[in-house]
């Protein structure tokens, strides 16, 4: 064989070689889809699928769960006994006694609220950690309220001092004083400290409050004075008796080296100044 006729048989070879390559066949993607049974086609699980793979992890995880304890999703058909099932089944107390809770000292849940409150968290199918939930939420939120309300209470409180001390001038302790004695004489001091107005404002604390019981209590009587602890009224003529009784000859007041003598001069000045405000 010559050189011209090994290199034509080398040349047909290779020739040979590539047209074999590519006369092989190619891999198709195959529709996945396409492969399903006619009767099956409508089923909407598979209808997810679009390819082998998928598929195939879909099914090994199926098998994974075959004999797990699964509680079944009620559907809008279910009936309230499904739902039932369902709530016992995740753990819901047999009975509303059966809900038991952690409650801080200060609360102030009562027990037959409580008692409500269990009976309708048994009805909703509640977990007890979910009705622990919603008790701890309420105590979180009534705390912070009686904390908002006793700064608004303060704010009120200083702000009504402010406005008052302004009006009344030198005269603001005792007309203050006048005023609280009334006001605690008509109403109590539990009314006056615990009753609050539609503003949210303490009633012994209100401004309008105040001036109109020290407006009252200048005007008890033509020349009356509300002073002392008992909130007894007493008038400049009682004030001037006092004052007289105290200052008699030879009387502590008079006495330097009397153990009361200090006594008897601090209420007899005391008595002046009721005296000069009125």
């Amino acid at each position: 064989m010559d050189q011209t006729t090994a290199n034509t048989q080398s040349d047909t070879l290779a020739t040979a070689d590539v047209s074999d390559q590519s006369q092989q066949p190619q891999e198709q993607q195959v529709d996945f889809q396409s492969l399903i049974p006619e009767d099956y086609k409508e089923e909407k699980s598979l209808q997810n699928f679009s390819n082998m793979d998928d598929f195939v992890k879909s099914y090994l995880h199926s098998q994974k769960l075959v004999g797990a304890d699964k509680i079944p999703v009620p559907n809008k058909m279910a009936t309230d006994d499904d739902w039932k099932a369902v709530y016992d089944r995740l753990g819901r107390p047999e009975t509303p006694e059966g809900y038991k809770y952690n409650l801080p000292n200060e609360t102030k849940l009562e027990e037959s609220t409580l008692k409500a409150f269990s009976e309708e968290a048994h009805k909703l199918g509640l977990l007890p950690k979910q009705a622990q939930g919603i008790i701890n939420y309420y105590n979180s939120i009534d705390e912070q309220s009686e904390q908002n309300a006793l700064v608004n209470e303060e704010a009120a409180k200083a702000e009504a001092e402010v406005e008052l001390r302004k009006e009344y001038g030198p005269a603001y302790d005792l007309k203050i004083a006048q005023a609280r004695n009334l006001a605690t004489n008509t109403f109590g001091a539990d009314f006056l400290r615990n009753t609050k107005l539609a503003d949210g404002s303490v009633l012994g604390n209100h401004p309008q409050v105040v001036r109109a019981f020290a407006d009252l209590a200048s005007k008890i009587s033509e020349d009356g004075i509300v002073q002392g602890e008992a909130t007894s009224v007493m008038t400049v003529k009682e004030i001037d008796s006092e004052i007289e009784s105290l200052t008699q000859p030879g009387s502590a007041y008079w006495d330097k080296t009397h153990i009361n003598h200090r006594k008897a001069v601090s209420e007899v000045q005391r008595l002046y100044e009721l005296k000069n405000q009125s």
